[in-house]
């Protein structure tokens, strides 16, 4: 069976967002991003099939290691998508702050 994961599922997780966190400054073996966290390397390692299967994170193999590292071009998809909604978000939350400094203001 194909299990077709979803990009935001995946990033739901505060564990695969410090994955990311952790691989988007430099590659990284799943031992050395194991090591970060307080975990099992095989939950490690589940984390890292995920995100993998987003298309978040890329695999090179490089002698016996294989290294870790962010897609750029899925990260900006992302950013993408979301920043409409961050910029409705910034616009109702500076009308809210003026409404509420007008209000302020009268008392």
């Amino acid at each position: 069976m194909n299990l077709r994961r979803d990009v935001f599922q995946a990033i739901a997780d505060p564990t695969r967002r410090a994955i990311l966190l952790l691989v988007a400054t430099q590659s990284m073996t799943a031992g050395a991003i194991a090591s970060n966290f307080d975990t099992a390397r095989p939950t490690v390692s589940k984390h890292l099939q995920i995100l993998t299967e987003c298309e978040l994170l890329t695999q090179e193999q490089n002698g016996r290691e294989i290294y870790y590292y962010t897609n750029a071009q899925k990260m900006k998809e992302v950013a993408d998508f979301i920043e409409p909604f961050r910029k409705m978000w910034d616009d109702r939350f500076n009308k809210l702050e003026a409404v509420m400094k007008k209000y302020n203001s009268k008392k």
